[in-house]
């Protein structure tokens, strides 16, 4: 009789990542832990968790203080100081991270800075805020769970990203900001492997802000990053700019230039609420793999995510991922928004599916021309945008800046929604 194995969604998730990853088949067995299979021992893998009670990972060396009587179970962090969450030596996996901390507001969110760095480098892979890395945008938590991120209550942060390493792994969390943070929990389970395939990569993860984008210029959720890898995914934040009134911020497209493309990508999607998988505008939902956790049309923001699991995006020498700045209304509002010199620049106008072109090399087309349609109207915009990029890279550092200034991630923060 033959028998089905069913895995869950989550098993089923890192093995596919882990064989995205390896891009070439491997032997038929393996020292590394990628099969996933619930039922199967994996020789060489030794399991491990990293946690205030036992920060070293030592073997047999969990609960030391108070005789075991839960004598650590949080560690305090003042300003300026950092924590070390997990220091081990290689090779090793990752494979689930969860913590919590008492301060959940967006300014300590923003101000706790966390940063991974692999293989001993000096260089950190991840260095992105806090708050932001574990899949909510704009600081802010949120009630939701997909397949790399999950907070079930809105008071906690799991990450279950794979993140090989060959010889070292550290994670660091860091307060920047000007307050005490009284309670810090954490769990950082991974896996001690025999032996590191040369076809695994490393995770990183980058953060952008631009308060102000330039009418024209597009958002860079990942700036150029040189070496073969794959793209995982991206959440986005935006504040949108009050001078636009409650005009439609998201008609930009998505973007993915790869390997030497330069002015024109290989990929590009239809826009912005497209790219996460609805249309016609975005509200609050979410799924495995899409989703958009705040959609606030008094505050005027939103945050937003995809990550592209069941649709890699690998490159070969370099990548660069970029978001159009761009929104739409009726002509009619665009022109009074012109009549009080609101930064824009018209784009195209949709007359009921016919599409009227409004840019050209020979000088763009202005929009209170004769005979021009009625209709809806894209137009370039400026507006306040960020977002956190996740990679995988064949080398554990990339060229990325991870300066990432505490005021430029507090300034004109908003409470949760």
């Amino acid at each position: 009789m033959k028998t089905t194995i069913f895995l869950s969604p989550l098993n089923f998730l890192i093995s596919a990542i882990l064989l995205a990853v390896a891009c070439t088949p491997g032997p038929e067995t393996t020292t590394a832990p990628t099969s996933g299979q619930w039922f199967e021992y994996e020789d060489g893998a030794a399991t491990r968790w990293s946690s205030p009670e036992n920060p070293t990972a030592e073997k047999g060396g969990a609960g030391k203080e108070n005789m075991g009587g839960k004598g650590r179970a949080f560690v305090p962090l003042a300003p300026g100081e950092s924590v070390v969450l997990l220091d081990t030596d290689g090779p090793g996996m990752v494979r689930r991270m969860w913590i919590t901390v008492r301060d959940r507001s967006p300014e300590m969110l923003r101000s706790l800075r966390l940063e991974m760095f692999w293989d001993h480098s000096d260089k950190p892979a991840v260095s992105v805020p806090f708050g932001d890395f574990f899949g909510v945008g704009l600081g802010q938590t949120a009630v939701y769970h997909n397949a790399l991120f999950a907070n079930p209550e809105g008071r906690s942060f799991s990450c279950f990203i794979p993140m090989p390493f060959k010889s070292g792994a550290k994670i660091v969390v860091t307060n920047d900001g000007n307050e005490r943070l009284s309670h810090l929990f954490y769990d950082i389970n991974f896996i001690k492997i025999s032996k590191w395939e040369d076809a695994y990569m490393y995770f990183h993860a980058t953060w952008n802000r631009d308060t102000a984008t330039t009418v024209g210029k597009d958002f860079e959720l990942l700036p150029q990053v040189t070496g073969k890898g794959r793209f995982l995914g991206v959440n986005v934040g935006v504040n949108d700019n009050p001078a636009y009134g409650d005009m439609w911020w998201g008609e930009g497209e998505v973007r993915i230039f790869l390997d030497g493309d330069q002015t024109l990508p290989t990929l590009s999607g239809t826009g912005t609420e497209d790219y996460i998988g609805t249309g016609w505008g975005q509200g609050l939902y979410y799924n495995d793999y899409a989703g958009c956790l705040i959609g606030d049309s008094k505050k005027r923001q939103w945050a937003f995510y995809r990550y592209h699991v069941p649709d890699p995006v690998f490159f070969e020498t370099d990548c660069r991922v970029t978001l159009q700045q761009m929104g739409g209304s009726s002509k009619k509002n665009v022109l009074e928004l012109i009549s009080r010199g609101v930064p824009l620049k018209p784009v195209t106008i949709d007359n009921d599916g016919t599409l009227a072109h409004l840019l050209s090399q020979n000088g763009d087309i202005p929009l209170d021309t004769p005979d021009l349609p009625g209709g809806w109207t894209n137009f370039y915009r400026s507006d306040d945008v960020s977002a956190t990029a996740y990679f995988y890279l064949d080398k554990p550092t990339s060229s990325l800046s991870t300066a990432i200034p505490v005021e430029l991630r507090l300034w004109n923060l908003k409470t949760n929604p």
